[in-house]
């Protein structure tokens, strides 16, 4: 079939371009109205945007110090409702210290019960204990006539009383549980009712243990020496030249 030279019909192959008059009419068309969709897209958008500007105004007057800095509402918080201290009583003390033992102890102790399975009922624990003792000689027992001077003035003796052993002094900062094991009723047991001195035998244990330490240390005859060095370096610069210094039996 021939065509119409007259019509100006675009083919499949080759779709027409728009004309100055198609554009028009586009534009004095009315826009299709907005889908759901888009709707719901736009007010998200909103939203985001406000909220993004209320972080940022509110950021610019915290930085400015009109308002407080913020904080973690689940940030971890401590408490401490702990008493005043109460002076009970005051001593006066007349010792010297002339020595001092540091020890380390480990107190490996068990608790379970026969017949038993340990799994069950058992409570073990492994304690490094670290504590000191003093060795010390209390001038307040001096008794009258236990200084003697000589005639001449040029000799001295004094009579001392025993150095002594102070109470261990258990250093909790370097004192820890190395181990323990539970069974599973000790920790049902905790669960329920709890024990807070159930570290206190090992506690009294170690304690024990570094005071018989002290005793085999030799610690008071290092305290008889250097108290005897004291003395005899203070009175010699007061002028005596022989000082001997002995102690009673305790």
């Amino acid at each position: 079939m021939a065509r119409d030279p007259d019509i100006n019909e675009p083919t499949r192959e080759f779709p027409g371009y728009p004309t100055a008059e198609s554009l028009h009419a586009r534009s004095d068309a009315k826009p299709d109205a907005p889908t759901p969709a888009n709707g719901q897209a736009r007010s998200l958008l909103w939203v985001l945007g406000a909220a993004a500007l209320a972080v940022v105004v509110l950021l610019g007057v915290q930085a400015t110090g009109i308002l407080p800095d913020f904080r973690n509402p689940f940030a971890k918080e401590q408490t401490d409702r702990s008493q005043p201290p109460l002076l009970k009583s005051i001593r006066d003390l007349s010792r010297y210290v002339a020595a001092e033992g540091n020890f380390q102890v480990v107190v490996d102790l068990q608790n379970d019960r026969n017949n038993v399975p340990e799994f069950l009922l058992n409570q073990r624990t492994l304690f490094v204990g670290a504590g000191s003792v003093e060795a010390y000689v209390d001038f307040a027992k001096i008794s009258d006539g236990a200084v003697v001077v000589s005639p001449d003035g040029k000799s001295v003796e004094i009579k001392l009383p025993a150095p002594q052993l102070g109470e261990t002094n258990l250093d909790l900062e370097k004192s820890y549980v190395f181990a323990e094991q539970r069974g599973l009723l000790n920790r049902l047991n905790d669960l329920v009712a709890g024990d807070p001195n159930r570290q206190q035998q090992v506690y009294q244990l170690a304690d024990e243990r570094i005071t018989a330490a002290a005793r085999d240390s030799g610690l008071t005859a290092r305290a008889e020496e250097n108290t005897r060095k004291m003395l005899e370096g203070l009175l010699r610069s007061l002028g005596y030249e022989k000082v001997t210094v002995t102690y009673t039996a305790s």
